[in-house]
């Protein structure tokens, strides 16, 4: 018996307006459930948008970079399992 893994969902950034790309993320950060996860792809280390995670919702995610340029990063994003951290994000 083969055991399938669950594509996981990915935002890939280059696509969408550098304007709409944070709101868009934390947005979708927001509304994952416990060990639930999705992928960033983007043209550019997104260095800047793990610090802003590590201060709104410190502890609460797991960043794991599972490809790193020259031209494409992409990251994996996965919500911690359930402590209440007493943040906006329903955990």
């Amino acid at each position: 018996m083969s055991t399938q893994e669950t594509p996981i969902p990915a935002i890939d950034v280059r696509v969408i307006p550098p304007r709409d790309r944070h709101p868009l993320i934390f947005a979708s950060l927001e509304a994952l459930k416990p060990r639930e996860s999705f992928m960033i792809v983007s043209d550019h280390e997104p260095r800047p948008l793990q610090y802003q995670l590590q201060t709104r919702f410190p502890g609460l995610f797991d960043w794991r970079f599972v490809e790193q340029g020259p031209e494409t990063w992409r990251v994996v994003i996965t919500r911690e399992g359930g402590s209440d951290c007493g943040c906006c994000c329903g955990s």
